[in-house]
């Protein structure tokens, strides 16, 4: 069995060199505590569960318009491709089971 969810590079404590974005920073950086704390709990009397968090990069949508002018050029990734990515992601721990 496993869980998965969505994190990003805003929800990075060592990384945050601009602020901003106080409620989506902290949303993310408690997700990724949270599934940190999970996988080791969980692991203990489980262990075939996984806890994937998956952050496929900049995504071009609305919401990352105003951050793409600092994403390095080819690092910008299209909505297909991160489908693609979590399918790929899902499928391989599918296989885990």
């Amino acid at each position: 069995a496993g869980i998965c969810a969505l994190s990003a590079r805003v929800g990075s404590i060592s990384d945050n060199f601009v602020g901003g974005w106080y409620s989506y920073r902290a949303s993310k950086a408690d997700l990724n505590m949270l599934f940190k704390s999970a996988a080791s709990e969980l692991s203990r009397p489980y262990k075939q569960c996984h806890c994937v968090l998956f952050h496929p990069g900049t995504t071009d949508t609305p919401l990352s318009k105003p951050l793409q002018a600092n994403v390095p050029e080819g690092k910008l990734v299209t909505p297909a491709y991160f489908a693609e990515q979590l399918s790929s992601l899902i499928s391989a721990a599918e296989y885990l089971e």
